[in-house]
C-alpha cells in the first residue's frame, strides 16, 4: 500500500557529536588531528540521514569538555555522541556529559578491519587505537551515575582514504553494518522522544467504561512522555460539521474510493452489507470533520469514545468514526478507539518510525495453525496493508452502540512486531513487545482488521508468558522486527521494557 503524505511530519531527533582525542599527539604526529577530524566529519553526513547534527569537533582538555558541554545545551541535543577517535583522558569526557545531561552514546568504531602490522607505526596505530579509552570513559561514568551505552565495530567508511596504508573502506563489513544500524536505532529512538516531548494528544470522550486497563492519569502521561493531553468534547467535533463544504466531502469521498475497496455484501456475516450511499455520505462528512478537529487543536495522535443515552446526535457522529480515524492514522495521526491514551502512544511511537502501528487486540487462536489472530474493528494503519483495505457496512457494532461503516484489513505478510504500553503498579508506563511473522492464513469477513501472527513460542505457551506481564488488552502492530529499536525508545524514556517473543 502507498503511504499517504503526513498531516503533521514527525521532528527530527538534534544530536550532538564530539570527538576525543590526546593533545600532545598533534604535535608529535603531523597530520592525525586533522584525519581523526576527518573521521567524525564523516560520522556527522552519516548521521544527518536521521537527524539535526551539531558537530563540536575535537575534545582534548577539560576546559574543552567543559565548552563542548554548554555547545550541545545551546543546541538542545536529544542526544550526545562520543567518537572515541583515539585515546583521550576520561577527564576530558566527564563535564560534557555532566554539563549537557542527555543520553551518552560512546562510538568505539575502529577505521580498518586489522592495520597493516608490517609497515605501522605509531602514529598510524594511533589512529586505531579508539577502543583504548572506552573502559576508562565507562568506569567514569559508572562511578559518576551517568548512564551510558557503546556501540562497537567498524566506521565503515565508503572510500579508501588516500595515503591509508590499512584496508579503511569497510561499509560493507558485517560489523560496519551491525554498529551503524545500532547508531540508526539510537538516533531513530531520540526522534521518538523528541517528537512525543512537542506532541499533543487528544482525549475525545471518555475511556469504555468498566475497561480498568485503560484508565490512566493524564499528568502521569505528560510526565513520562512530555505529551499535551487535549482534553476533547463531542460538541468540539460536532461544531465543525456544518463548516463542511460539497467540494471537501466530494475531495474526502475521492480518497477514500482510491484508498479502499468498497465491499459488497459479507458471505458470512448479515450484519456486514455493502456500505449505503449515505452511510459513506456522513461518514466521509464526519471524516472531513474529523481532520479539521485534528488542524485546529494540533493533535499528534487521539483517543476516543462516545457512549450517551441511546439515539442522540453524539451517538450517530461516533457511528461514522472508523472510517476518519482510519485515514488519519495513515497520515500520521494514530487513533486509538475505546479512549486507550496508552495504545494511541504505542500507535504513535510505532508511526514516527516509519513501521505502522495499527490498533490491535487479540482476536482468536487458530489451533490448527498454531497462530493467534489479532486486529480490531477500529482504526487501521492502512500503509502496512496487505492490499487495498475493504470498507464494510455494519448494521450493528459489537459490544457498543451504533452502525457504521467499518475497515476489514489484513497486515502484510512477513516479519511483524506487537508493541503494547502498560502501566504497573507503581504508575509507571512500560513497554511489552513482541516479535512474530504475519501468515497469509485464513480471516474473518465481518468487517474487522485481522491478521493471523504466528510466535516463537506455541499459542498456549506465548499467551501465558504475555498475560503473565500484566499487559493491557490493546496494542499497536508494526511491521518489521522491531524489538531493539522499540528498547532504545524505552531506554531513552526511562520506561521499563519487557518481552517474552523474540
Amino acid at each position: 500500500m502507498k503511504s499517504l503524505p503526513p498531516i503533521k511530519p514527525a521532528l527530527r531527533a538534534r544530536v550532538g557529536l564530539y570527538s576525543i582525542g590526546h593533545p600532545h599527539y598533534w604535535v608529535q604526529f603531523e597530520g592525525l588531528l586533522d584525519r581523526l577530524l576527518g573521521y567524525g566529519q564523516f560520522i556527522e553526513r552519516q548521521i544527518e540521514a536521521w537527524a539535526e547534527v551539531s558537530n563540536f569537533g575535537m575534545v582534548d582538555s577539560e576546559e574543552q569538555g567543559h565548552r563542548a558541554g554548554d555547545y550541545f545545551n545551546e543546541h538542545n541535543a536529544d542526544l550526545v555522541l562520543c567518537h572515541a577517535a583515539t585515546y583521550a583522558m576520561s577527564a576530558f569526557v566527564l563535564p560534557v556529559v555532566q554539563i549537557c545531561r542527555k543520553p551518552a552514546i560512546v562510538l568505539n568504531l575502529q577505521p580498518a578491519e586489522r592495520m597493516n602490522y608490517a609497515r605501522t607505526a605509531t602514529g598510524e596505530w594511533l589512529a586505531h587505537c579508539c577502543a583504548c579509552c572506552v573502559p576508562e570513559i565507562s568506569n567514569a561514568f559508572a562511578r559518576a551515575g551517568i548512564a551510558f551505552h557503546v556501540v562497537s565495530g567498524l566506521l565503515g567508511l565508503e572510500n579508501q582514504p588516500e595515503g591509508a596504508i590499512a584496508h579503511e573502506k569497510t561499509h560493507a563489513h558485517p560489523d560496519a553494518i551491525a554498529a551503524w544500524k545500532e547508531i540508526e536505532e539510537w538516533v531513530r529512538a531520540a526522534g521518538v522522544v523528541r517528537t512525543l516531548q512537542h506532541g499533543r494528544l487528544g482525549f475525545l470522550g471518555h475511556t469504555y467504561p468498566g475497561m480498568l486497563d485503560m484508565y490512566s492519569d493524564f499528568t502521569m502521561i505528560q510526565a513520562q512522555t512530555g505529551l499535551h493531553v487535549a482534553t476533547l468534547e463531542m460538541c468540539d467535533l460536532a461544531r465543525l460539521l456544518p463548516t463542511v463544504t460539497t467540494d471537501e466531502k466530494a475531495t474526502k469521498l475521492h480518497e477514500v474510493e482510491d484508498t479502499f475497496i468498497i465491499s459488497e455484501d459479507s458471505p458470512a456475516d448479515p450484519l456486514a452489507k455493502r456500505p449505503k450511499p449515505e452511510q459513506l455520505d456522513w461518514a466521509c462528512t464526519v471524516a472531513v470533520a474529523q481532520e479539521k478537529l485534528v488542524r485546529e487543536f494540533n493533535l499528534d495522535a487521539l483517543a476516543y469514545y462516545y457512549r450517551g443515552a441511546p439515539g442522540n446526535e453524539n451517538e450517530r457522529l461516533q457511528e461514522a468514526f472508523i472510517l476518519g480515524h482510519s485515514l488519519l492514522t495513515a497520515r500520521g495521526i494514530p487513533c486509538s478507539g475505546e479512549g486507550d491514551a496508552k495504545t494511541a502512544i504505542a500507535m504513535k511511537i510505532c508511526d514516527i518510525l516509519g513501521v505502522g502501528g495499527s490498533y490491535s487486540e487479540m482476536v482468536a487462536t487458530d489451533f490448527v495453525d498454531q497462530t493467534i489472530l489479532m486486529g480490531h474493528d477500529g482504526p487501521f494503519h492502512i500503509a502496512i496493508s496487505d492490499q487495498k483495505p475493504i470498507l464494510r457496512g455494519m448494521g450493528l457494532y459489537h459490544g457498543k452502540w451504533g452502525r457504521g461503516v467499518s475497515v476489514e484489513a489484513k497486515v502484510k505478510t512477513g516479519p511483524v512486531t506487537t508493541l503494547g504500553v502498560t502501566q504497573t503498579r507503581d504508575g509507571r508506563l512500560k513497554m511489552i513487545v513482541n516479535q512474530g511473522e504475519a501468515t497469509g492464513g485464513e480471516i474473518l469477513r465481518i468487517g474487522n482488521t485481522m491478521t493471523p501472527i504466528r510466535f516463537a513460542m506455541k499459542p498456549r505457551e506465548f499467551m501465558d508468558a504475555w498475560f503473565a506481564c500484566g499487559p493491557t488488552h490493546h496494542f499497536a502492530m508494526s511491521v518489521g522486527h522491531n524489538a531493539r529499536l522499540f528498547q532504545k525508545v524505552a531506554t531513552l524514556l526511562d520506561w521499563p521494557f519487557e518481552t517474552v517473543s523474540l
